[in-house]
């Protein structure tokens, strides 16, 4: 596994991570988030053995990355912010570089050059000189020297920046296909990505873990989790309230939206382990109101960041 121990790092008296642990073991992908600044990517950096930390220490499948780098590094794949890659290389000439420096030669180093540009489809880009890539391209060449070497630790800073949807979903889909036999962290703010790929999410801030959680998990925490939305063709909101008032495990309700002969409302339970859809259906049903739609929410991941990663700033109101 991956284990980070108490790791920290100053720049001068700014303290960019602040006594960050966890661990990430093989079958797993932690989604790595938090806020522009927060410490993501100087996290990734130290644990790859990019920078050294001020303080404390990261160990890669038993590998001290201060006391073994080169063992701990061998079993690393890492795909850097911004994806930088050489320029004046083709994107085979560079992915040979990058599998020979890896240790690997002859046919067995062609293999993995190979099996690498078709993970990563750049069949159509092969011979082409990496300044002329577009940034999704630019982007899946880093990505396929990140697992050239078929690593069992995968580092990922941002790895479908810059890609298009059908890009970004076939990045995703290789990322789940390899976690069964690696650990792998991404870090990335595009929450529905964490939704998508991650089994497990830490958020940070200010230097700071502050959640740890399943992205499932991490929803109970929303205001919003539990909630029924219902949509009725009615024009009296009053008689709605008044007919749910005695409902059990209710604690508030909202309109949403209103006309003439149509109104949609929220109604939160009184505790996300409360189930109230069902009471209010038959309540509703045996007043004779019209229900057009019924929906219970699962909760909002941004919500639930925001909430987490600004607890000075007024909760968004439900």
């Amino acid at each position: 596994m991956i284990e980070v121990k108490n790791l920290t790092k100053l720049f001068g008296n700014k303290k960019a991570v602040d006594d960050v642990t966890f661990q990430v073991a093989k079958g797993e992908i932690l989604g790595f988030l938090g806020p522009n600044g927060a410490g993501k990517s100087t996290s990734m950096r130290m644990i790859t053995g990019f920078i050294p930390p001020t303080s404390g220490t990261a160990v890669i499948g038993g590998h001290d990355i201060l006391g073994e780098p080169i063992a701990a590094r061998r079993k690393i794949g890492y795909l850097p912010e911004n994806a930088p890659v050489y320029p004046d290389m083709t994107v085979f000439g560079y992915l040979d570089f990058c599998a020979e420096i890896r240790g690997f030669s002859g046919a067995d180093r062609k293999r993995k050059v190979e099996a690498a540009i078709e993970k990563c489809f750049l069949r159509d880009v092969k011979f082409q000189a990496v300044s002329t890539l577009s940034k999704g391209f630019k982007q899946r060449v880093c990505f396929a020297q990140s697992i050239i070497h078929d690593p069992e630790y995968l580092i990922l800073d941002e790895p479908t920046d810059g890609l298009d949807p059908n890009q970004k979903h076939e990045v995703r889909m290789m990322i789940r296909n390899m976690s069964a036999e690696k650990a792998i962290v991404l870090s990335t703010h595009i929450l529905d990505e964490v939704d998508a790929v991650c089994t497990r999410a830490i958020i940070i801030a200010d230097g700071k873990i502050v959640a740890d959680d399943t992205p499932a998990g991490l929803k109970t925490r929303s205001v919003r989790h539990g909630a029924v939305s219902l949509s009725l063709n009615s024009a009296d909101p009053d008689s709605f309230f008044s007919c749910i008032r005695d409902v059990e495990g209710i604690k508030d309700t909202k309109i949403l939206e209103q006309t003439d002969d149509f109104f949609r409302v929220r109604v939160f339970p009184e505790s996300p382990d409360i189930l109230i859809a069902d009471r209010l259906m038959s309540v509703l049903s045996e007043k004779g109101f019209t229900v057009k739609s019924v929906f219970v929410e699962q909760g909002r991941l941004d919500e639930v960041f925001r909430t987490v990663t600004s607890p000075a700033e007024n909760a968004e109101n439900p």
